[in-house]
């Protein structure tokens, strides 16, 4: 298991336009991965489950994953949040 915090800076956060992006590349990966909030945990491949988190900017989550390719999941998709978004 692979895990990592990241403070979220996008204006608008991880809602409709910017979590359909995050989730398309999440779905690259073989491991599973999941979005932390607090003690909420939803599974990073899924639409519903990552915007009923409510992530907003400013906002600490944890992004982890398991399995064969985690840490090159989870290194990925934080700097997509942290750069492309």
């Amino acid at each position: 298991m692979f895990a990592k915090e990241i403070v979220i800076q996008n204006q608008v956060g991880l809602q409709a336009r910017t979590a359909t992006f995050f989730i398309q590349k999440a779905n690259d990966y073989k491991s599973s991965i999941w979005v932390e909030l607090g003690e909420r945990r939803m599974n990073a491949k899924s639409l519903l489950g990552v915007l009923s988190l409510g992530i907003q900017k400013g906002m600490t989550i944890t992004i982890g994953a398991e399995g064969s390719d985690e840490e090159k999941a989870v290194k990925d998709l934080i700097n997509m949040l942290e750069n492309e978004l």
